[in-house]
């Protein structure tokens, strides 16, 4: 019913059995069910208008005999809506009323008293997340679509978070030629900041990396470096990444070369930015 409907999931529930059905309404809402909550007692005064022919409507109730759930059941089935139970008591009104019935019942409270709703609001809960994520296997509901709801979440930003949003662009990107005398490189290096430089050819191709690794290790060789071209001491073939890439990946790269800064460059290879691990812990990616 949930999978055909046109509609929405409408959750309605009183006392603890409304706490749950909020938590279930949020989870189906999040895992590609639109789906939301409608306290019973508020439907009866204006809130049903919420409720559509379109729609499933889930009501949870242990004894199935609230009274502020029944008083609306009528009226559901009058508008034509479908109406799923989740009752501890299968002969109750409201399961005999309902199109389907899913049995939620207990033995037994896990109060000492077997009064307080405890084990049963559990089942409950696990019934209807069941329930959603039977749903959500159903639709083919995978990660993208379930960052695509929580953008705010370390999830989403992992999958929906790319290169291009969290670079660093334009006079920020430390850039010099190939035959620019190393003191020049080291001026670029120390003005942007990102303790490399990236070399470029004439039509702006990325060809080599200098970083200040690499100044440390040729300082280990006595010679006046500071006119020597960048080309003769920079990395060729630099690891880079493509600006469409999820920044995710860009983290795969650093951690797979245990390095701390990338190129980022477009489909033909030119440089059109740079990125550093600290761009990608800023973003939270990491």
């Amino acid at each position: 019913m949930i999978l055909q409907c046109s509609g929405r999931v409408v959750v309605s529930g009183i006392g603890k059995s409304g706490h749950i059905g909020r938590k279930v309404a949020a989870t189906l809402a999040s895992t590609g069910t639109p789906a939301f909550f409608v306290h019973p007692a508020e439907a009866s005064h204006g809130d049903l208008g919420m409720v559509t022919r379109d729609d499933v409507l889930i009501a949870f109730s242990n004894s199935g005999e609230t009274g502020e759930l029944l008083s609306i059941i009528p009226i559901v089935k009058r508008i034509g809506a479908r109406l799923i139970s989740v009752t501890g008591n299968p002969e109750s009104n409201l399961a005999k009323l309902a199109d389907a019935h899913l049995d939620a019942g207990v033995e037994k409270e896990a109060c000492p008293l077997n009064l307080a709703p405890t084990a049963s609001t559990t089942a409950a809960l696990a019934l209807g997340d069941a329930l959603a994520v039977a749903v959500l296997d159903a639709r083919g509901f995978g990660e993208e679509d379930f960052a695509r709801s929580h953008p705010g979440g370390a999830l989403g930003r992992k999958l929906l978070t790319h290169v291009l949003d969290v670079m660093r662009t334009g006079n920020a990107v430390p850039e010099v030629r190939e035959n620019t005398p190393l003191a020049q490189a080291l001026m670029e290096i120390t003005r942007k900041g990102m303790a490399m430089t990236a070399v470029v050819d004439p039509d702006g191709h990325a060809i080599g990396v200098f970083t200040d690794g690499d100044l440390r290790r040729l300082l280990e060789t006595p010679r006046d470096w500071k006119t020597v071209p960048i080309g003769e001491v920079m990395h060729r073939n630099p690891h880079v990444v493509n600006q469409n890439q999820l920044a995710v990946e860009a983290v795969q790269v650093m951690e797979a070369n245990r390095i701390n800064q990338l190129l980022v460059v477009d489909d033909d290879g030119r440089l059109v930015g740079a990125l550093h691990i600290h761009d990608l812990t800023r973003a939270k990616v990491i």
